[in-house]
């Protein structure tokens, strides 16, 4: 399998949304209302199910786990070490940190990976199974350090984080699954057929859906003025953490497939909900959008990088 064929589809897709979105062959409402539906029922059921029925071997996929969480700790002081030389200020430095570190793993990462052969790792779990389990705790750790960043950028550090940091913790939908699956593979308990494959269908669903979600927002994101400073959180966001990520890799014993998911994730383009949470938190909207937009186009040759270590 070709890098090419793994990409393209993906790309294909996102771009297919963007031309619905901007010929108006479907209405603006529709591609925001497909992408809540991915959101609120898709993601959450793939995350479930997976989780659900492959948690028991979870410690197979620990290395790759303990990759993302080593690359992203260390992209976290690259970004902040960049804000600080590119003399940014205030909600501007939460806004480029959370752009520099938060990826798409879930709507172009997860896509890429269930476009690979599931084969089976060296630990004997199959490659879509330990990719979800290594995934599900980054949800949660992406979703408490762009809360904290955001916040502590226009504030300090004190209680006052705590209310919005677990306000939004409690109405993330993939979040709220990745704590079902867990709990429900700690039970011990098979997943009945039926909800099994209603699950499935809805995770199968949810992907396509995302990648044409996110053309669709991309078709509708303003010219970046000023594009050094989002260029160059996308450039920390698709370049430097891979090759961080590379390294701690092979140092915890990754390689051929485990390695190449990794760095699949840590080279997605910054998630489209970073720019929601920096409306959200009175971050820097253009700067938030137009790193989304240019970590986009980057992560077309960052992702084709990656894949070759297949």
């Amino acid at each position: 399998m070709t890098v090419f064929n793994v990409l393209a589809p993906v790309f294909l897709l996102i771009a297919l949304g963007a031309v619905l979105q901007h010929t108006h062959f479907v209405s603006a409402s529709f591609l925001r209302e497909a992408n809540k539906v991915t959101y609120w029922l898709g993601l959450p059921a793939l995350l479930f199910s997976q989780l659900a029925t492959s948690l028991h071997a979870a410690d197979d996929a620990r290395p790759m786990l303990h990759t993302l969480l080593g690359a992203t700790a260390l992209v976290l002081v690259v970004a902040y070490l960049a804000a600080w030389l590119l003399r940014l200020h205030n909600a501007r430095i939460g806004t480029f940190v959370q752009g520099a570190f938060r990826g798409n793993l879930a709507y172009v990462g997860l896509p890429i990976v269930f476009s690979l052969p599931d084969t089976p790792t060296a630990s004997g779990l199959s490659i879509r199974a330990s990719a979800v389990v290594a995934l599900a705790p980054m949800l949660v750790l992406y979703n408490v350090i762009g809360v904290t960043v955001l916040i502590v950028s226009q504030h300090t550090l004190s209680r006052a984080v705590i209310k919005p940091l677990l306000k939004q913790l409690a109405t993330t939908p993939p979040l709220l699954a990745t704590l079902a699956g867990f709990a429900w593979a700690l039970t011990g308990l098979p997943l009945p057929t039926t909800v099994a494959m209603s699950f499935d269908w809805l995770g199968q669903m949810a992907l396509p859906l995302a990648l044409l979600g996110i053309g669709g927002a991309l078709a509708q994101t303003n010219a970046v003025q000023g594009w050094k400073i989002p260029a160059a959180a996308a450039f920390v966001k698709t370049f430097v953490s891979p090759v961080i990520g590379y390294f701690i890799g092979r140092r915890l014993g990754l390689a051929g497939m485990e390695l190449a998911v990794v760095l699949v994730f840590l080279a997605c383009p910054t998630a489209g909900i970073s720019y929601t949470m920096a409306t959200q938190l009175k971050g820097d909207e253009p700067l938030a959008s137009g790193t989304i937009l240019f970590s986009t186009f980057m992560a077309i040759v960052s992702l084709s990088l990656a894949l070759t270590f297949i």
